[in-house]
Order: C-alpha cells, then structure tokens, then sequence
C-alpha cells in the first residue's frame, strides 16, 4: 500500500514546459534511464502508465544481481525510489504522439492531454508477454504461473512436475532448463511441430524427464493458494487429461507495440521491435530507445539487460545533447 500511494502521489505532477530528456516508460529501462539522466545533469521526466512494467507479472526475483529473493513490488519500489532520489518525477500517463519540431527538439503529447519539449526521447515501452487466456491463468499468476523460465526456473528445483507451454526456442530452452530443476517437465504445444531450432528440440528429445504433448492445448490451471493442476486437451484425440503440477511456465512469444513506432517514425525489425544500434539510437535523430522494445538481445530479456541498455541510451542522449547545444544545452 506505501508503494502504490508514493507512485500515485509522484503521478499527479505536471510536466514542465520543456525537459533536456524525456523517458517513454515505467519499467527498469526506463527507471535506469532516468537516474542516469540524472547523474549526467540533464533535466528529466519519466512517463509510463505501470509502474515496473514486466516486473508487475513477477513474484519473487533471483536473477538481479546482490538483490537475491526479493518480491518483485519491494524491488519496484528501490527502482523507483532511486529515481525519486534525483528529483526524477514519474508522470502515470501513456504518450501517444513524439512529434519532430524541426529545430531538433521533440514535442511529446501524451494521452491525457499533457503536452512538453524535449531535445532527446528515450522510448522504453516493453512489450507485453502472451497470454493463454484461459480461466486461472491470471488468479495464479506469480504463484506457479510464470512467463520467464530462464528467470523462474531455480525457484522448483526438486518440484515433482512443471509444465511449459510452447513451441518457440524460448519454450525448448526454458523446458531444458527447467529439467535440471523439476523431476519431470511436460512440454505442451498446440501443432505437431516446433518453431525452434531443430538442435534444440533434438537435445530436449533426449531428456529422460521431458514428455512432449503436441496437438495439445492448456484449457485451465486450477490449485489452491498455488498452482497444483492443468486441465490438457489432446486436439488429435478430442480428449482431455488433468495433470498434477507445481508451475506452469508460459511461452508464448511477446507483442511489441508495433503501432506506437509506426506512429512516431521509428523503424521497426521483422518482429515488431524499435530498431537500435549498439548505443541504443534508433533510426530517428534525438530518439533513443532501451529494453525489451528494441531489437537488441531479442533472445534474451532479463531485468539486467533491461536496465544496462536504460544506461547506455542516457548516456547516447547525453552526448547527442551536448553535441547540439554546447556550452550550456
């Protein structure tokens, strides 16, 4: 409850007239952005509509480095607060529109009306995992549900069984992972086929405590204050089964917000995400882009990897700044 009212208080401020950057987002990206802005001097303001982005989705975090077993809102909570330290506001609102003002500053318009001008814009938006849409999925989620297994997959070792859902590298690769940890893994996907690389699905084929369900569909997750079972339809067989597990791990690929860089003129990869180079600029002059949003890493989105390229794209826009308007910005 102190965590959502700081954040609630931190949103009813107004943006100034006119900022040195402006961050797009509310994740880790975006809040490592905003305290590296910060210590770079550069007059900042965070804009995002959920505090902790991707992070809301988890329970306990293990992957953070010096930051073990801790709950995903307390770790929202230090992000947000080292921000906060530097005067950095969080403004809770969704920013439609990053307009070119042809003096190389950025007007940024946001869906509630605000409006402010920026010499350089820092998208870190995310994309939203998948979800399976079926009846327990959210009433679970954080207590056996889980949609990282690289994140997730040290927290059942000696679980009896988990089950993954996918057909993707990441739902092979978690599934391998996972069988390090868990005493057996069903892995279930919808085709009689998998999307990932044939390497991979051979080495998972040869895991003893690995049972492929293909032509399989997840219908529910049931359990009692946690995940204990999943209802499974066999589409081939037109039959259903229950299976006693202790986590379910969805994945299902991400969705990036294809739209938004369309909208603003920001070139976009194959897959949807913002296009980057190694220090973070997109294809737009002035605008900068961090976190699972962008190409970079697409194969591996962790917390820190999130919060390293936030860094990197401050420091880009510090420079692109100085560059432009030196001696006094």
């Amino acid at each position: 409850m102190a965590l959502e009212l700081k954040l609630a208080q931190v949103g009813e401020e107004e943006l100034a007239p006119e900022y040195d950057v402006v961050i797009v987002g509310a994740g880790p990206a975006a809040m490592s952005a905003a305290v590296y802005s910060a210590r770079f001097m550069l007059r900042s303001a965070t804009i995002g509509e959920e505090p902790g982005g991707q992070l809301t989705l988890a329970g306990v975090i293990d992957d953070y480095l010096g930051l073990p077993d801790m709950a995903a809102p307390d770790m929202i909570g230090r992000f947000r607060d080292h921000a906060g330290k530097y005067g950095v506001p969080l403004i809770m609102d969704r920013v439609e529109a990053i307009e070119d003002l042809g003096d190389s500053r950025k007007r940024v318009v946001t869906l509630g009306g605000r409006e402010t001008v920026a010499k350089a814009v820092i998208v870190a938006i995310g994309s939203k995992r998948r979800k399976l849409g079926v009846p327990g999925e959210d009433r679970y989620n954080a207590r056996g549900v889980s949609y990282c297994s690289v994140c997730d997959a040290p927290l059942f070792r000696g679980a009896e069984a988990v089950a993954v859902v996918g057909g993707g590298d990441s739902a092979v690769e978690g599934a391998a992972m996972l069988a390090d940890y868990a005493k057996r893994v069903y892995l279930i996907h919808r085709r009689d086929s998998f999307r990932a690389q044939p390497i991979n699905v051979d080495g998972l084929r040869r895991r003893r405590n690995v049972e492929f369900m293909l032509n399989s569909y997840v219908r529910e997750i049931r359990g009692d204050t946690r995940v204990r079972e999943i209802d499974v339809e066999d589409a081939g067989k037109g039959s259903r089964s229950t299976l006693k597990v202790d986590g379910v791990f969805i994945e299902i690929g991400f969705e990036p917000d294809t739209e938004f860089a369309r909208r603003n003129g920001l070139g976009i990869d194959d897959g949807g995400y913002i296009k980057v180079d190694g220090w973070m600029r997109t294809t737009a002059p002035g605008v900068f882009a961090a976190g699972d949003c962008t190409s970079a890493w697409v194969g591996f989105r962790q917390i820190v990897t999130a919060v390293a390229q936030g860094a990197v794209a401050a420091y880009s826009a510090s420079r692109y700044i100085r560059e432009r308007w030196p001696g006094g910005r």
